[in-house]
């Protein structure tokens, strides 16, 4: 039976701190965002898509046939890697994201439920029981279960059409990691990146000035500091990225791209006439004139840096998105600081200018003894992880959508029954073991295939693990259930899955530990085959 809570419930507001009688004071920048005193932050890695669904450069002056031949070999990406968008959500902090939010059961997949004590602990009452016969607590509008009254879903729901929905699946792993340090390598991006993800303008975009370029860590196999994530946390950062100088504001876009293919030319015919006396001669005059040919590109295409502008298309913003506008109102926009973010975040890596990323926040290690900090701060995750699915499907392509958190926490069974509580388990403690991941992949093709021949067989591929019947992670029922290192692998294997590439999975990670059953640890058939259009 549950207990009532005899305490009153605070309203806390998503953007209020966290205090906690069992805890230090704060003193780190992970202490700090953890328990909600920083805010939260956006990180990007995104493939280029752009050119390949929409006339982006309809409106651009073109390259003359020289400079269009020379670009491929100096590195420039016209059309990005052309994989598949990937965003992560990092919630700092120690967010529950198995039971009340996404379902997680035992070795037959998310339905295979947990007993009442299991469920208890994961912040469900006995009268919200997903395996109740009476009153149904599962939704699979995603696809992927979800418990009815996740804030998760919620906030999904808020932002995401029917037929967004209808063309979206997910996989859940439960997988334990640490709770309250930044040290758990969650952060797949460098290995998306290796996986070929890349973008127009930059592979990787963080908010944060760290390696990984959000708060916990990437594996550090998988770090390659030549493309250490790039900061972006509001519009002006994204609109501020490309920075033509002066010579588009003197000329005409197209003249302005004249004069810098003329300075290209030029350059290239003096070096021709000289020699730098070194073995890497040939080399070193490459270079050269790659960075005249890369600015003449940036004219070409991000003359006018408005069409990077992740505000809302609006009086207020009349240089802004349309698509953003229909998701996040101006006014709504102008209000929260997480919704901003997650614009400036989606527009890039969707869009292909950056080719995945995460998006940051903070907050989420909200044991607070009620239920309703965590729920009203799952529920603002749940809008912006459904704007994503929204804007990709807008745009039309598709997106793989990752979220994590660092340890998880658990119910000693007390409800809190205030508006925002809602009747469920208040968190009381840090629990690693309760601890998962999930994904969703938004594909405009349809929804995406489980694999498997059988009902039976896609339940658990569904679920890439599983729990005990009192709601702890099986530490044996994957690669990923007890090493963080692993439960990344696991996510680029998906990924890669998702291209028809996991056969290049060993031979790009060699060191990898995931085995050689990998089809075991795969949810889906793929998307597309290679690459976006390929």
């Amino acid at each position: 039976m549950s207990k009532k809570s005899g305490k009153k419930s605070k309203y806390m507001s998503p953007d209020e701190p966290l205090f906690h009688s069992d805890h230090k004071r704060p003193v780190t920048r992970r202490d700090f965002l953890a328990q909600g005193f920083m805010a939260g932050s956006g990180l990007v890695i995104g493939s280029s898509l752009l050119s390949l669904f929409a006339s982006s450069r309809s409106a651009h002056a073109a390259l003359s046939t020289d400079m269009e031949a020379l670009k491929s070999s100096c590195g420039i990406a016209t059309a990005g890697a052309g994989k598949i968008p990937f965003i992560c959500f990092d919630l700092a902090g120690g967010a529950n994201i198995a039971g009340s939010n996404v379902l997680v059961g035992q070795g037959s997949g998310q339905l295979d439920f947990l007993n009442t004590a299991g469920y208890s602990k994961l912040g469900l009452p006995g009268d919200m029981l997903p395996s109740s016969s009476t009153t149904n607590f599962v939704n699979t509008e995603l696809g992927l279960a979800f418990h009815t009254d996740s804030a998760f879903l919620r906030g999904i729901l808020s932002k995401t059409s029917i037929a967004t929905r209808a063309s979206t699946n997910g996989a859940v792993i439960p997988a334990r990691s640490a709770n309250d340090t930044a040290n758990n390598p969650h952060n797949p991006m460098y290995g998306i990146y290796s996986a070929g993800a890349n973008g127009e303008l930059l592979p990787l975009i963080g908010s944060r000035n760290s390696d990984s370029g959000g708060n916990s860590m990437a594996p550090a196999s998988m770090i390659d500091l030549e493309v250490r994530p790039t900061k972006v946390d509001q519009a002006s950062d994204v609109t501020g990225m490309v920075d033509t100088g002066d010579l588009v504001g003197q000329l005409n876009q197209s003249d302005a791209v004249k004069v810098m293919e003329s300075v290209a030319r030029i350059t290239r015919n003096k070096l021709d006439r000289v020699s730098t006396g070194l073995g890497t001669d040939t080399a070193i005059k490459n270079k050269v004139e790659c960075a005249y040919v890369k600015s003449a590109d940036l004219v070409d295409r991000y003359g006018d840096p408005t069409a990077l502008d992740p505000r809302p298309l609006s009086t207020a913003y009349p240089t802004g998105d349309s698509n953003i506008a229909s998701i996040f109102p101006q006014p709504e926009f102008d209000s929260d600081r997480e919704f901003r973010k997650t614009a400036s975040v989606m527009k890039m890596v969707i869009n292909g200018y950056a080719g995945a990323g995460t998006i940051q926040m903070g907050g989420y290690d909200y044991h607070t003894g009620n239920r309703s900090a965590g729920e009203i701060r799952d529920f603002r995750a749940g809008q912006c992880m459904g704007a994503c699915l929204e804007y990709a499907a807008r745009v039309g392509v598709p997106l793989m959508l990752y979220v994590f958190s660092d340890g998880s926490v658990s119910s000693n069974g007390t409800t809190d029954d205030s508006a925002d509580g809602r009747g469920k388990g208040v968190w009381t403690g840090d629990n690693g073991s309760t601890a998962a991941s999930f994904f969703l992949v938004y594909n405009p093709a349809g929804r995406a295939t489980l694999l498997g021949g059988t009902t039976e067989e896609q339940a658990r591929h569904q679920q890439l693990g599983y729990m005990t019947a009192d709601a702890s992670v099986v530490t044996s029922s994957s690669p990923a259930a007890n090493n963080v290192n692993l439960l990344a692998e696991t996510v680029i294997l998906n990924y890669m899955a998702l291209h028809g590439e996991q056969n290049n999975f060993a031979s790009t990670f060699t060191n990898h530990g995931l085995g050689n059953s990998l089809d075991t640890y795969t949810a889906f058939s793929p998307v597309v085959n290679g690459t976006i259009g390929g």
